[in-house]
């Protein structure tokens, strides 16, 4: 299956559409002990949170975070652990799980804005490529194995030394990729005809930062993907 990839829009972001809301904000205000939160309006939950985070030291700050984020998956034992090393650590890059990038990025954030860069400044992609196919049933190759097939697609277009080919050779090669998953955080594609699809994906800049270089390109599938 043979399709054609065009990157019609790439930018960096630095906040994580609807990462945080105002229910967020409240209950890690109540973890900090703040009071009663009933009478602040919502626009100001988020300033009242973060001014709530430097009361504490930078580390402990990060705990708090850390611990409402993770408290399901990690241990107390790791949450402190990592609460030292996100000041100075790029955990939605570095940490050994992939499934956790998304969200060390969101306290990386919230993290960063409340203490004035104290924090590492976390910097995520947001890109939209264009894909046409040449036969309009390829397109239903998107329908079971969407990340999957989306990578193997963008990772064709980038260098053979991309950080994605090196690390990923075995899945990009192979039937599985169960990374694929956690490597793109959240995307959102339009039908914009029978063989054109146009997808909107945010990511990490650890990905696809070689994307941005990539001028229109052709790549395969092979059709028992």
């Amino acid at each position: 299956m043979k399709y054609k990839i065009n990157l019609k829009k790439f930018e960096t972001i630095r906040e994580l559409p609807n990462a945080w809301g105002s229910e967020n904000y409240m209950e890690l205000l109540g973890i900090m002990e703040f009071g009663d939160t009933a009478n602040i309006p919502n626009s100001e939950l988020k300033e009242m949170c973060m001014l709530s985070l430097t009361d504490f030291e930078p580390p402990e700050a990060a705990e708090i975070v850390l611990g409402y984020l993770f408290k399901e998956v990690l241990s107390s034992s790791q949450i402190a652990n990592l609460s030292h090393e996100m000041l100075h650590e790029k955990m939605w890059e570095e940490y050994a799980d992939l499934s956790l990038h998304e969200q060390f990025f969101n306290a990386g954030q919230l993290l960063f804005q409340a203490f004035n860069g104290k924090f590492p400044q976390p910097e995520a992609l947001r890109f939209k490529v264009e894909i046409e196919d040449a036969k309009k049933e390829d397109m239903s190759v998107f329908k079971s194995n969407f990340e999957a097939s989306l990578i193997r697609l963008l990772a064709a277009g980038m260098p053979k030394n991309t950080l994605l080919n090196r690390l990923f050779s075995e899945q990009l090669e192979g039937q599985d990729f169960p990374d694929a998953k956690d490597i793109i955080w959240q995307y959102n594609s339009e039908t914009i005809s029978d063989k054109l699809m146009g997808i909107e994906v945010i990511s990490s800049v650890y990905w696809f930062h070689d994307l941005k270089f990539t001028d229109p390109f052709e790549a395969e599938l092979p059709t028992a993907f």
